[in-house]
This record gives structure tokens, sequence and C-alpha cells, in this order.
């Protein structure tokens, strides 16, 4: 579920008070979303997302990522755009948490990701990478490869719990990925960078399908963004898109979702050559935090956990791949 923070109606009422979206309708949760309380709200201005942040976002962090959105939908990007009160101002608290109010965006989510997806979504990518570029505030990316190893060292303790041997082929798949990172050989600082999603899984991302092929209606959650190497956005999407539910991978979808990508912007020879790299250390990214939260979450609590083992598989897969040509280029 996605709320962990009830709003009362006259909590609420005062809170769209210093907006001027009219009178409100209707107001229900969203069950969606593992990281903050989200609720679908109905004005007579129209209908709009509001999201409140729980205590796993920085408060410090949101003028940003708000940022961010504001000016990815200034550019053209189908995306939620923050919406302003009557004093300019898009955060303010609401029940203990800071809130803000975004545009709605129409479309769903695919439940089942076919190849059809897949050329739609890298071209929405490269134009996100597009949208983003002026954006010129910066946020490291926190989930980036120098938090691998203290997340790793985290999880040392009970990680072999969720599979026998498992750290041990961690620690071995973390030394290989950091020894081959782009940013840590000579010349490797030529990859493009800029602001990424980093997290731009199925969920985060709707569709419409009026005319038999679908087409992105928006992207969504903002909020592990960051500014960072623009193909290990992609990299994060081949984990999340081309692996089927067996967790075999089709590259047929790898070579959709490049081909969309590359129809917007083309790949460096530096970035194609890196992606088996990306790739790893994407898989590796995600696997420890499942496997975090899978040892560190008690029984009972809000959020869902992962099977972490899942990006185990795709990790293998990974390192077996020895160029672009594994994943159709």
């Amino acid at each position: 579920m996605a709320v962990y923070t009830e709003v009362t109606d006259e909590a609420l009422r005062a809170f769209l008070a210093d907006y001027a979206l009219g009178e409100l309708i209707a107001f229900r949760g969203i069950a969606e979303g593992v990281e903050n309380s989200n609720y679908a709200l109905r004005t007579t201005a129209g209908d709009f997302i509001l999201t409140l942040y729980e205590k796993r976002v920085d408060p410090a962090e949101l003028p940003w990522f708000l940022g961010l959105m504001r000016h990815l939908a200034a550019h053209g990007l189908a995306c939620p755009e923050p919406v302003a009160g009557r004093d300019g101002v898009a955060l303010r608290p609401l029940a203990g948490r800071p809130a803000a109010v975004c545009t709605f965006l129409p479309g769903v989510w695919p439940r089942r990701v076919q190849v059809a997806h897949c050329r739609p979504l890298g071209e929405a990518l490269a134009a996100l990478h597009a949208a983003g570029e002026g954006y010129d505030a910066v946020r490291p990316n926190g989930l980036g490869p120098a938090a691998w190893g203290p997340l790793l060292d985290r999880c040392r303790a009970r990680g072999d719990e969720a599979k026998p041997g498992l750290v041990a082929e961690l620690d071995a798949a973390l030394a290989a990925i950091l020894r081959d990172w782009p940013g840590g050989g000579e010349g490797a600082a030529a990859l493009p960078r800029g602001q990424i999603h980093a997290d731009l899984f199925p969920d985060n991302v709707f569709f419409l399908d009026g005319s038999g092929a679908p087409r992105v209606s928006g992207l969504i959650d903002f909020y592990f963004a960051c500014t960072d190497l623009l193909a290990y956005d992609i990299a994060v999407c081949l984990n999340a898109w081309c692996f089927e539910p067996d967790l075999s991978f089709n590259v047929t979808k790898a070579r959709a979702l490049l081909a969309g990508y590359q129809s917007r912007r083309a790949l460096a020879p530096a970035e194609r050559a890196a992606l088996p790299v990306l790739c790893r250390g994407a898989a590796l990214r995600f696997l420890l935090t499942r496997l975090y939260d899978w040892t560190e979450t008690p029984p009972g609590a809000l959020v869902t956990r992962k099977d972490p083992l899942e990006y185990l598989r795709r990790l293998r897969f990974h390192e077996t791949a020895t160029g672009p040509g594994a994943y159709g280029l």
C-alpha cells in the first residue's frame, strides 16, 4: 500500500485553501508505490495527485526534485508538474509531512511488458535526457557506485540467509564492477552526464493505447532522480523492462528499447562499450537495496519486501555479456 499518513477532510480543505484549485469534489488514497503517501484529488479545476513525503525521503532534497519536474514539464516532457499555491510555493506541510500537489497524467502502466512498449519507452527516456539539459542544479546519485560497498556491508551479517554464498558472490561482483566502471579509467569521463530518472520501472511509465500502438503518456516518480551517466539510465531500463517472468533476457525488447532511444539521441561508442558494466552495476544496485529491505524490514511493516534474487539472475546474465551485441546493438 502507499498511504502511510492519513489526511482528514478538515486538514485537506485547510491545505487546499492555499491553492487556486476550486472546490474539493473527491479524494482517495492510491494503493501503489512504496515510498510516499499518494492521493488522487479531484476539484472543480480538474484532477491532481497529492503526495505526502514520508520519512525515507530527505525533505532538504524535495526542492531539487520538484524543480526538476517543473523544468522537464516546461521543456515538453509529459511528467507531473508541481502546482504552486497562491503564494508561489509548491511545498507545504500537511498532516505532519511535507506535501505537494502535482498535475494528473492519464494512462496506465503495463502489468506485462510487451515488445511494443519498449521502443516508445526508449524514445521517452531520450526525451527526458534532452529535456533535462539546462537544469543546472546537481544532485549526486546517492545509490551510485560509491554507495554499493557500504550497502553490501550493511547486508553482510544476514545476506546469506537469502541464499548461501550470496555475500561472497556479491563481493566479487562489486570488485569487478568498480574496476571496470566508467570514470575509473582513462577516457571514461567522456561518457555524457545529465539529469537521469534512475528508477524508470514499468510502474513509473504510463501508456495510452487508443490507436492499437502503445504510446507513452507520462513518466512519474522522480524521487530517485539524480545527476549521473545518461547511459546508466538505459541500463536501469534494460534490467527493468527486458527480462521475462522466468528471468530470461529478451534481446528483442532490448533492441527495440535501444532503437527508440537512438532515434532521439545516438549513443557514443564509449557508451555502447560500457553497456555491460553499466547493466551489471544497475542490477547490483537494485539487488542490494532489495537485499537490505529483505534483511532489515520487520514482519508487519508497510514496505513490501521484493525478492533480491531476481536481480542476482539479472546480474549473472550481464556478467556473461562480452559487448553491446548482447543487448541487440
